[in-house]
């Protein structure tokens, strides 16, 4: 006889007999890769404010759209716009959806691209208090979660300390619960983004930190 551990669970056999329960998650992965895909669109208008301070490189692809299933174990959906990933060099800003968790919103710079903004990054974060921030603590440049090992608010961290990696990120993150906002807070933390890399008085509209 074969004695293997895969008895399920009440839970699990209704879940494993219900196929609505996956017909329902595909549906919101669905709806979360159209709001991505009408962000993309908006995220264009909003950068192209921004050619007079930006690398032509950031300009050269256009947005693209990931989903899966296995980010520790969860779906996601993400959109990266800018997206240069380079060896050494990054200049993204990745949207972010993660089954169970957040929303979340990204700007990523390493190398040539972090040592070219780090000044005016400094500068508006000075001027600016942004209590909604996270700045990534990780040794790993590559995780998206917000456990105390990879994310610590801004607000209390020293400023100086957050540019002392070679990569420095900072992101914004909203509940799932609120989904409704999501659009605005896409939209309004991309622009908040690209305004800390300008110049302070670069006339690329309202400050929204």
């Amino acid at each position: 006889m074969i004695v293997t551990n895969v008895e399920l669970s009440k839970n699990e056999l209704e879940l494993v007999c219900d196929s609505e329960f996956i017909l329902t998650k595909n549906r919101i992965i669905e709806k979360a890769y159209n709001l991505f895909g009408l962000l993309s669109e908006a995220y264009k208008i909003t950068l192209n404010n921004y050619k007079e301070v930006l690398p032509p490189e950031v300009f050269a692809a256009s947005p693209k759209i990931y989903k899966g299933e296995n980010y520790l174990s969860l779906p996601y959906v993400l959109m990266d716009h800018p997206r240069v990933f380079l060896k050494d060099d990054v200049f993204a800003i990745r949207s972010f959806l993660w089954w169970g968790n957040f929303f979340s919103i990204t700007l990523h710079l390493s190398g040539r691209f972090l040592q070219a903004f780090k000044p005016n990054i400094r500068l508006a974060l000075q001027e600016q208090h942004a209590q909604d921030y996270f700045v990534c603590i990780n040794e790993a440049q590559w995780q998206h979660h917000f456990e105390k090992t990879n994310y610590i608010s801004l607000n209390k961290i020293e400023s100086e300390s957050i540019f002392q990696k070679p990569f420095f990120k900072l992101s914004k993150k909203l509940d799932l619960k609120d989904w409704e906002k999501a659009p605005a807070f896409f939209e309004t933390s991309y622009a908040g983004f690209l305004q800390l890399l300008a110049p302070l008085n670069y006339p690329g509209g309202e400050r929204v930190l």
